[in-house]
C-alpha cells in the first residue's frame, strides 16, 4: 500500500468509500467520475481480488479488519484517514475519532462553497450535520441514528412493536400500529432535518446547505436555492484529497 509517494495523475483512478450499507466504487478518468457503482463487502474480492494496474483511493468506515481486505485487493492503493493531509483544517479535538466520510463531506463542501459557511447534511445510516467554514474550516456538527436504526432500536427495546423499513411520507396520525411507527419514524427525522437547518440559519447568515446520502431523496431538502443535492458527494471529497495529495 502506498501513501501518496509519487502517485502521480493517473488517468484512471478508482475511488472507494466503503460505508455501512455499501461499498461505493467510482471511476475517474482525466479527472471526471463517470461511474459509481455499489457493491456488498464480499463481492469486492470476487470484482477487484489481485488488480495491480489501477490506483486505489480509499475511504472506510468499516472495521479495521473489514478495511485492511479492502486495501489488500489492489496494488496500488492509498487508505485515507484523519491523519492524511487535507486542504482544510479541522477545527475538532478529538480529530482521530473523526469519521472519514464525514471529512470528505467537508472538503466537498469548502471547495465547493462560495458562502462563508457551508453545512453538509448526510442522511444516511447516521444523520450527520457538518459544519464549514472558508477559512477556519471544518469546525463540528451532529450526528444521530437514521431511518433503519430507528426503525430497529423501536423494535429492539419494545416487546411488541414490529421491525420496520418503509421509506415512504405519510400523514402525521398513523391509524394503526404500523402507521404509527412510521409516522413518528419519517416525520420525527423531518422535524429534526427542518429544525436543525432553522437553527444553522439563524445562527450563520451566509450559508450554503449540501444534501448527501443514500436516504436523503425521501426528505425533499434541495427545493430551495441554497441547498444542493448530490449523491456523490463524499466520493467528490474523497477524490479532492486525492488529487491535494498527488
Amino acid at each position: 500500500m502506498h501513501i501518496f509517494v509519487h502517485m502521480g495523475t493517473e488517468s484512471n483512478i478508482l475511488v472507494i468509500d466503503a460505508g455501512n450499507t455499501s461499498v461505493k466504487v467510482a471511476q475517474f478518468i482525466g479527472g471526471n467520475l463517470v461511474s459509481v457503482t455499489p457493491y456488498a463487502f464480499e463481492e469486492m474480492k470476487f470484482e477487484f481480488g489481485n488488480d495491480t494496474k489501477t490506483t486505489a483511493v480509499i475511504s472506510s468506515v468499516l472495521s479495521v479488519e473489514k478495511t485492511a481486505q479492502i486495501v489488500e485487493l489492489f496494488e496500488n492503493s492509498t487508505l485515507i484517514t484523519s491523519s492524511t493531509s487535507l486542504p482544510l483544517n479541522l477545527e475538532y479535538t478529538t480529530k482521530n475519532t473523526l469519521g472519514i466520510d464525514r471529512i470528505c463531506n467537508a472538503v466537498f463542501a469548502a471547495t465547493a462553497s462560495t458562502s462563508d459557511h457551508a453545512v453538509v447534511i448526510d442522511i444516511g445510516t447516521c444523520v450527520k450535520f457538518d459544519l464549514i467554514h472558508k477559512e477556519k474550516g471544518y469546525l463540528g456538527g451532529s450526528i444521530s441514528p437514521g431511518i433503519d436504526l430507528r426503525y430497529k432500536s423501536l423494535n429492539d427495546y419494545t416487546g411488541n412493536l414490529p421491525l420496520l423499513s418503509d421509506r415512504t411520507s405519510l400523514p402525521l396520525l398513523g391509524t394503526d400500529t404500523n402507521t404509527s411507527i412510521q409516522s413518528g419514524v419519517i416525520n420525527g427525522l423531518k422535524g429534526e432535518l427542518q429544525e436543525f437547518m432553522s437553527q444553522y440559519k439563524s445562527e450563520f447568515k451566509d450559508l450554503t446547505f449540501f444534501v448527501t446520502g443514500g436516504d436523503a431523496r425521501y426528505f425533499d431538502l434541495d427545493a430551495k436555492n441554497d441547498i444542493f443535492a448530490d449523491r456523490n458527494l463524499t466520493i467528490k471529497g474523497l477524490y479532492e484529497i486525492y488529487k491535494f495529495n498527488a
